[in-house]
């Protein structure tokens, strides 16, 4: 095998980007197919350990597997503008094209990748771009706007302005500097080019162009190529596996683990599955014609989780793989249960209940995409929560009953405010007296009539509404029952309304869909270890999330991570990274909702050390949100950039 980590991808306007390339050593003698990966993160350091458990194995079985760093990010020039730009997507194509000109290539090419490398893979997959045969995406989305980090149900998820924070400190660091001698020139122009994300995405609040934009749901039938989806279910990203077995024209497997933000052979939440062989099975069926089986698997495969115990650190979970050959499957059924007054779910009765705002509600909500950073990421104990809201629970349940789908909420109601939002999450209410999440979903009930534009509320007047819950996979026992929680709020999970607001509920019944009778049980074999690089640890980890309570009642969420100082051995590379987040409400005032995050992160050799520091507040208000963002760098001590960026965002 060849290793290149500096390989330049010249692009039509003269800019360079940076490649690392493994392939076998006869690969220009013997041309063979190429395997894509391409995102901001930074090879050099932000992936460089994922990378070597990775890569290698592929070019050791006959790919030329390629890790290209986006434009303006990393070791690759030109200034970043945006998450999936058109810039980006058409540097795809480009990398693309050049990739199955090259020598060793035999002129096909796949892509793969998770979040970002999941998003941007099947977005030039919709492109069609000649040489892309086959995609992986995992950890991906087809609808940037409702099922993205940004929004959900038209609901501003906290995540929005986290992921600004988080992505403004990645993208802060240099170019390496053995790699580009005018490193330090390179940088200052990134940081002068620096956009301000969490403005953008705040004000482009509706589902309009901004965000249809690389969202494969415009026109499933634009991918042609196979795909390969995946995701996890104690990920933030559960729907697009569904979406694409259901709606995609070409060839389409799609897998819904049990993991976290992670590849399926390195998740935190286990059973993980050997990723790099069903990869490898993937490539040689498209790439190299050859017959692997990978098109006889069933469309749609979910990992039916066990009944458990709710645990904030998380690592496994026991159940069982099911596979149906088309989806949604033909006999696939559902069960209904109706909302009523006596707050239980059961048959269409009378309902006619007053919800009322309680903002402590989504203190044991858990993070959006557990990635494996601390003991705390995963939903907690729902018995607390499910007190803050309305819950109807059914009677025992008969039957051990398997969910497998999406639950969908149909309700009637009326709110005395001109903007209200609901959010319902599904619970088994265990013997224990523990309630387990199974699924949530979430409206701003001013896009009642669509996410493309927001229309007030007439206070006083009865609408219908519906809620279409994430996709779960869930084995209820006999003698548990099922929950199903409404609330007006769920912080820190989601922006709050900037006033309070009461809702009344006159009608409603949620559709549970049930596993599918042909569908059958599978296995996965587990992931062997993947190959790790030499590093060193020169400080220690530490990882905490904390709630507590101020004089003034204000509830307050600190979470740090400090990922510490780490040397990868072969290239001598240090980085470091700290965090901190705060999440602020008063209990009695909406408005009072308020984040602050900073971030510190570091990357040098030796005794230099080039390091950067952001800080991002946002502040909600009655009709604004109150966003600033700083941005502070420095080459060894001297200063090298300094800038503040302020606005008022509409709600």
């Amino acid at each position: 095998m060849i290793f290149d980590r500096d390989v330049g991808i010249p692009l039509p306007d003269g800019t360079r980007l940076s490649a690392a390339v493994w392939m076998p050593d006869d690969a220009v003698e013997n041309p063979v197919p190429a395997i894509l990966e391409y995102l901001p993160y930074r090879k050099t350091d932000g992936t460089l350990e994922r990378d070597h458990g990775m890569h290698p194995h592929f070019a050791r079985n006959g790919y030329v597997s390629i890790r290209v760093d986006r434009r303006g990010c990393g070791d690759s020039e030109g200034l970043f503008d945006d998450e999936y730009s058109e810039q980006e997507l058409q540097d795809g194509e480009d990398i693309i094209a050049w990739i199955a000109a090259q020598p060793w290539c035999s002129g096909a090419v796949g892509m793969q990748g998770i979040s970002w490398g999941g998003f941007n893979g099947m977005q030039i997959a919709a492109r069609r771009p000649e040489p892309l045969k086959a995609v992986i995406s995992i950890g991906t989305t087809v609808d940037r706007y409702h099922d993205d980090i940004h929004y959900k149900g038209g609901i501003q998820l906290c995540e929005n302005v986290g992921w600004a924070a988080t992505y403004l400190s990645w993208f802060s660091m240099p170019p390496d500097p053995e790699l580009r001698p005018d490193w330090r020139q390179i940088w200052l122009d990134r940081l002068k080019a620096t956009p301000f994300a969490a403005e953008l995405w705040t004000r482009n609040a509706d589902r309009k162009a901004y965000w249809k934009h690389g969202s494969i749901c415009e026109d499933y039938t634009a991918i042609q190529a196979p795909v390969l989806v995946m995701g996890g279910l104690h990920d933030g990203y559960r729907n697009a596996m569904a979406a694409m077995a259901e709606h995609a024209a070409g060839p389409v497997k799609a897998i819904l683990g049990p993991w976290s933000h992670k590849y399926p052979n390195i998740t935190t939440i286990g059973p993980g599955l050997d990723y790099l062989d069903l990869a490898l099975r993937w490539w040689d069926r498209w790439l190299k014609s050859k017959e692997t089986g990978v098109e006889d698997m069933p469309d749609y495969i979910a990992y039916v989780m066990d009944s458990r115990a709710p645990d904030p650190a998380l690592t496994h979970r026991d159940g069982q793989w099911m596979g149906a050959h088309d989806w949604p499957a033909p006999d696939a059924k559902t069960i209904e249960f109706h909302l009523r007054s006596d707050m239980t779910l059961g048959d269409k009765d009378r309902l006619d209940v007053p919800l009322e705002q309680d903002l402590r509600c989504g203190e044991d909500c858990g993070e959006f995409f557990p990635f494996g950073f601390g003991p705390g990421e995963m939903p907690d104990d729902q018995t607390d929560d499910n007190a803050r809201g309305l819950s109807f629970v059914t009677d025992d349940i008969r039957d051990d009953t398997i969910l497998v789908g999406a639950p969908k909420l149909t309700v009637r109601l009326s709110c005395d405010r001109p903007k209200g939002q609901i959010i319902a999450r599904l619970s088994d209410l265990r013997p224990d007296g523990t309630a387990m999440l199974i699924s949530h979903g979430f409206l701003n009930l001013r896009h009642r009539g669509g996410f493309d534009r927001k229309v007030d509320l007439v206070p006083g007047e009865v609408f219908g509404a519906e809620i279409i819950l994430d996709q779960c996979a869930y084995h209820l026992p006999a003698g548990h029952k099922l929950c199903l929680s409404l609330s007006s709020s769920y912080w820190p999970f989601c922006w709050p309304e900037g006033d309070a607001f009461s809702v009344h509920l006159s009608d409603g019944h949620i559709m549970l869909p049930l596993c599918a009778a042909s569908a059958k049980e599978m296995h996965f074999a587990p992931p062997p270890p993947v190959e790790k690089r030499d590093t060193k640890a020169l400080s220690e980890t530490q990882e905490s999330k904390t709630w507590h309570t101020l004089k003034d009642g204000t509830r307050v969420l600190t979470i740090i991570g400090d990922r510490g100082r780490v040397e990868d051995i072969a290239s001598g590379v240090i980085t470091d990274a700290w965090m901190k987040e705060v999440w602020s409400i008063h209990p009695d005032r909406p408005e009072s909702a308020r984040s602050e995050i900073t971030w510190t992160r570091g990357f040098g050799r030796g005794t230099w050390r080039a390091h950067s520091k952001v800080s991002m507040t946002m502040q909600g208000r009655h009709d604004s949100f109150e966003i600033s963002q700083r941005l502070e760098t420095w080459d060894g001590e001297d200063a090298v950039f300094d800038q503040s960026w302020t606005a008022s965002v509409p709600r």
